[in-house]
């Protein structure tokens, strides 16, 4: 196990990526943060308190629940979560939020669910951790945290506050 954000980390990472977002607030304001159930939210969250608290301008949040996109429904178990966009995305600057982009099979499926909403002007992706060398799709992040690089063996597992007791990002070998 290695650690690859620790707590403190994890704050100036997150503090850096709101910042990004908020570079243009005429942009920000024309903007919906959608983040991907389950673990997306956590992260969309917490971007969307800190821009808040920024004083940023009036931005559209919600909640996005991709179970039924996925193309592994048949072969995993997915519990469905809970969409929560009460707003048009029609014309908007959409920022979908997760946590790891891995092999961009989830963003895939995002993108589909979204487009049940509406044609929004433009899709940007906000993730956490990019792992780079393990895309199976053509998927590349506008706005990342951290990018690492890591095998198909290793997993990476991000905790939150909210849910596990700390903020930490690990990666954990195969026999962990």
């Amino acid at each position: 196990m290695k650690s690859i954000l620790q707590p403190e980390q994890m704050t100036l990472t997150l503090q850096r990526l709101a910042s990004q977002l908020l570079e243009d607030p005429a942009l920000l304001a024309q903007t919906a943060l959608i983040g991907i159930q389950p673990r997306g939210v956590f992260l969309s969250d917490r971007l969307a308190g800190l821009l808040r608290r920024e004083g940023a301008p009036a931005f559209d949040y919600g909640h996005l629940d991709i179970t039924f996109y996925r193309d592994d429904v048949r072969q995993e178990l997915h519990v469905p979560g809970k969409t929560d966009i009460g707003f048009s995305i029609e014309g908007k600057r959409v920022v979908l939020v997760d946590d790891v982009l891995y092999t961009g099979r989830t963003i895939r499926a995002a993108l589909d669910a979204l487009m049940d909403f509406g044609r929004p002007a433009r899709v940007e992706l906000l993730v956490l951790i990019n792992r780079r060398y393990s895309r199976e799709l053509p998927v590349q992040p506008d706005y990342t945290g951290r990018s690492i690089d890591s095998i198909v063996s290793q997993k990476v597992k991000v905790l939150w506050a909210e849910r596990d007791g700390r903020d930490e990002v690990i990666l954990l070998d195969q026999e962990d």
